[in-house]
């Protein structure tokens, strides 16, 4: 019988700030954002333990900083230790992984200089435990494993979830204030709060396959520091055969088309695997899976008190590693906008900025970055051919090489109805700059004083003023703040590098790491009332009230 856990300590409340329907890695990470808030999370897990299926593999230096801020680092790194010699990039192989031509594919080393930590790797249940591990340490969340949502409710004040157990028995109800379905593709929590997705289905059955292979790490030697590899084939219309390491020497996993209706008994993998690689290895498969392939984002992220995240909000084919990471971004940016909602300064039009701002930034990543893929690979594959026309097939090549996807892939939220300043739209489409831009993610800087920018940045707003204050700023914005009811840290410097490398005199930077505003002399009240959702009307009669 599979019995409730909470953390030590801990009881059934009454009510929740929070609960949380899937406690997956997106789950988990949310879930410790908004406890070391303060708030009290409920989290409702169906397994008891991860599922021993390595995906999620690579995690980009801005997921990382988010593990740096959840106080759990340092247990990631040591979950999964990068061996030396190790890397986080890829290469792209034409017709067999140990052909002729081959190329650097997505190197995000390329932008380390632009973020404060470090990429990692692991698999995604190493990942899992770190945050499960993380999430044990903080008392005011509840983890309740072997226990899946069933049924929702919601009224002007509250959100019910009831649970049950997957091995039967009673059902019991949790209830909260808001509610956050971070339960994968097919998300009870999307389908009971009537949020609609929009699909795109690609009617490609694909098999994932996990094997033991030393032989092939041998083989692979020509390619130093690579995790990952994926073979262009004209037989796969522009589809991948994907490879990645997981325990490094040793294990992988591989993706690939398969034709429909196959299963393990019916299909020769061992072969489809030394096809791909271009000869034959020893190996021991250890398990072969299906998935569809599909692109699907949710039409909504938010229907009232209820909120959808990572895989529930949307999915896509595991080319280039954005899913997980993309995951981790939705529990980043929704984090710290509840917990604004429930300590009572953020309004309604922040928590639904959640959605203008993820939404966009993942359309645009599955249509500029992955779908642009599938397609650019076919088109190449249908004009070029080396035995057809050498020429013509090295210079394409060539050109590919140039592609600069990783620079390219920088998202913002640029537009967005809570950031002061900044033109456009929230989109994964832009470039990594140092200096400080309205939307765009805060890029590391020294301090003159020792230490970096991100080292005080902390739950709430910071406002770095950077030419000494001669006008008085640092007062009015922290009158402002305290009118608002927001959480304010105010950094003084006259450091005239760090103003260099910021490009401006004064920078706002909000609790997720985004710039919210970056300018000179600004109206404290109109810029404050416009980041936490409210004009610049409301803030000014909620000072006058106090």
């Amino acid at each position: 019988m599979i019995e409730s856990h909470f953390n030590s300590g801990s009881s059934v409340r009454a009510m929740y700030d929070v609960i949380i329907n899937g406690g997956g890695p997106v789950g988990m990470g949310l879930a410790i954002d908004l406890g070391q808030r303060g708030l009290s999370v409920a989290v409702v897990e169906r397994y008891e333990t991860p599922q021993p299926i390595p995906k999620g593999q690579n995690l980009t230096q801005r997921t990382v900083e988010h593990f740096h801020f959840w106080n759990c680092e340092r247990a990631l790194r040591t979950a999964h230790p990068i061996p030396e010699g190790g890397g986080i990039g890829g290469i792209t192989a034409y017709r067999t992984l140990l052909g002729d031509h081959a190329q650097n594919w997505l190197d995000r080393s390329m932008v380390g200089d632009f973020y404060f930590r470090a990429h990692a790797r692991l698999p995604q249940y190493a990942t899992e435990q770190v945050l499960r591990d993380r999430v044990a340490e903080i008392p005011n969340i509840d983890v309740r494993l072997g226990w899946s949502g069933v049924g929702l409710a919601q009224d002007a004040e509250s959100v019910t979830l009831d649970i049950a157990p997957r091995q039967g028995g009673a059902r019991e109800t949790l209830r909260g204030r808001y509610l956050v379905g971070c339960d994968g593709s097919h998300s009870f929590v999307r389908r009971a709060a009537g949020i609609s997705e929009t699909a795109e289905d690609h009617a490609r059955q694909m098999a994932l396959l996990v094997f033991d292979s030393p032989e092939l790490d041998t083989l692979l030697a020509r390619y130093p520091g690579k995790a990952f590899y994926n073979v262009l084939n004209p037989e796969n219309e522009g589809y991948w055969w994907f490879f990645g390491r997981v325990d490094h020497g040793k294990s992988w996993f591989f993706h690939a088309p398969v034709p429909d209706g196959v299963t393990a008994e019916t299909f020769d993998f061992e072969g489809l695997l030394h096809r791909a690689v271009g000869t034959p290895f020893a190996l021991r498969l250890d398990h072969v899976g299906f998935w569809d392939m599909r692109f699907s984002l949710a039409d909504q992220y938010r229907k009232g008190r209820v909120f959808i995240a990572g895989d529930a909000a949307h999915s896509h084919p595991p080319y280039g590693g954005y899913g997980i990471n993309s995951g981790f971004e939705d529990a980043v940016n929704l984090g710290w906008k509840l917990a604004a909602a429930c300590q009572g300064w953020g309004s309604e039009s922040l928590l639904d900025s959640y959605h203008e701002e993820r939404h966009g930034v993942f359309a645009s990543t599955a249509r500029d970055f992955i779908a642009r893929f599938i397609r650019q690979d076919k088109e190449f594959l249908e004009r070029f051919d080396p035995d057809r026309d050498a020429d013509a097939f090295l210079a394409a090549w060539e050109q590919r090489a140039d592609m600069d996807e990783v620079i390219n892939f920088a998202p913002n939220y640029a537009g967005s109805s809570v950031i002061n300043g900044g033109v456009g739209r929230p989109s994964a489409r832009g470039d990594h700059r140092h200096e400080a831009r309205a939307g765009h993610h805060l890029s590391p800087a020294q301090l003159g004083a020792g230490g970096n920018v991100f080292d005080v940045l902390g739950e709430g707003f910071t406002l770095f003023l950077l030419d000494g204050d001669p006008s008085g700023q640092a007062a009015r914005f922290v009158e402002a703040a305290e009118a608002l009811e927001l959480p304010l840290h105010v950094q003084l410097s006259d450091d005239l590098d760090l103003r260099d490398r910021l490009g401006h005199e004064a920078v706002l930077v909000r609790p997720d790491q985004f710039v919210a505003w970056a300018g000179r002399n600004g109206d404290a009240r109109e810029i404050l009332s416009t980041v936490t959702g409210r004009d610049a009307v409301e803030g000014r009669i909620r000072r006058n009230a106090s």
